[in-house]
């Protein structure tokens, strides 16, 4: 009779163990219920900056991230976008997906998604298609104000003694909206501010030329320009492949580099500078702005070379993160509420950012679409 009583005692403590254990596991070290966050990112090869910085955000929070990949050739492999996106979907813990960047193929993935899975929150960061596409495709969408960066660029450039502003991109960039309205912008306050604006067509990355195609014409492009029109030339390329070697030729010529189409200290600047960065330093910010300054003073280059303080898609991937966990907590009003995302952003940016909302051709305002406007710092 004892031993009897005595297992069933043991069953019992069991069960309350497990029980307990269970809704411990149900829980992150946040103190959220338990739910899963997908995320997808460009491969190391297209996007090292997001790669690394979803890997940091999933060893933060383990198992409640699922990490996915877009493949290298998005813009020709939609289908392989949309599978590894519901492959995420199908998990049905996932109660968000976050794509940064949003590339071409995005938003037929989420319309894919929301038909299956209408109750996931999707967040996009750094678009490639289309800005109404996009906007009326993901419930939430972050990206810098490519459209008001132009005038801030050129006055940036002048502030560094640009006379000249070149602008590299390719049609299929140029079909993006915001795109074209930058390079309007650019050409607007050149000629306000008296520089001068060439409008230069590079190599499609995408093309049969490839990424190496889109580079050794940015090799060679450089420095044409400045035997052409001197060293007080600034250059801008739309596409992150054209950083490093754009920063590379710009410190060979002793050119102006005012800013990256993605503005970060990570893009384009430490391959180009052939800055080494320690395992305990990756994603780190202040060490890599620190030795940025110190390689461009040492080259005698001080003041032509400049960023944002904010690595926009390391951001957006922490904040967006961010904030599909506060959004599955209950603690956003409704799926986008920009007072919450811009406080997100702005604790991961440590200081005030600008955010406004989109607003298309035609004067439609996007509530769910947020344009994010950093600080430059000059080297």
């Amino acid at each position: 009779m004892f031993k009897r009583l005595a297992s069933i005692v043991l069953v019992t403590v069991m069960v309350m163990s497990f029980t307990e254990c269970s809704q411990i596991s149900a829980k992150s070290r946040k103190g959220q219920v338990k739910y899963k966050i997908g995320l997808m990112t460009p491969t190391v090869s297209q996007g090292e900056e997001e790669y690394r910085a979803a890997e940091k955000i999933k060893k933060e929070y383990g198992e409640m991230i699922v990490h996915q990949t877009f493949p290298d050739k998005f813009t020709t492999e939609q289908e392989t976008t949309v599978a590894n996106a519901l492959s995420i979907a199908s998990d049905p813990d996932v109660k968000a997906i976050v794509f940064v960047q949003g590339v071409v193929g995005t938003a037929a993935a989420i319309n894919k998604i929301k038909e299956k899975r209408p109750d996931i929150l999707t967040v996009v960061g750094c678009p490639g298609e289309d800005p109404t596409v996009i906007g009326k495709a993901a419930d939430v969408v972050s990206f810098q104000d490519v459209a008001g960066m132009g005038l801030g660029i050129v006055k940036q450039a002048k502030k560094e003694g640009a006379k000249t502003f070149v602008h590299y991109s390719f049609p299929r960039h140029m079909s993006n909206e915001l795109n074209a309205q930058r390079r309007d912008g650019i050409r607007k306050a050149c000629k306000e501010l008296g520089l001068k604006f060439l409008d230069v067509t590079a190599p499609d990355p995408m093309s049969d030329a490839g990424i190496a195609g889109t580079q050794q014409f940015i090799l060679e492009d450089i420095p044409r320009k400045v035997q052409e029109y001197g060293k007080n030339t600034a250059f801008f390329g739309t596409n992150t492949a054209m950083q490093d070697p754009m920063v590379k030729m710009c410190v060979q010529e002793k050119a102006i580099f005012p800013v990256q189409p993605d503005p970060s200290p990570f893009v384009g600047y430490p391959t180009a500078l052939g800055i080494k960065i320690p395992e305990d330093k990756k994603g780190d910010v202040t060490y890599m702005l620190d030795q940025i300054k110190a390689s461009i003073s040492k080259k005698g280059l001080s003041g032509r070379f400049s960023t944002w303080t904010v690595p926009l898609n390391m951001m957006f991937i922490d904040g967006s993160v961010k904030y599909a966990m506060a959004y599955v907590s209950g603690k956003t009003k409704g799926k986008a509420d920009k007072a919450k995302l811009q406080a997100i952003y702005e604790n991961y940016a440590g200081g005030k950012l600008s955010v406004n909302n989109y607003v298309d051709k035609s004067g439609n305002k996007f509530n769910n679409f947020f344009l994010i406007t950093g600080k430059y710092i000059t080297f």
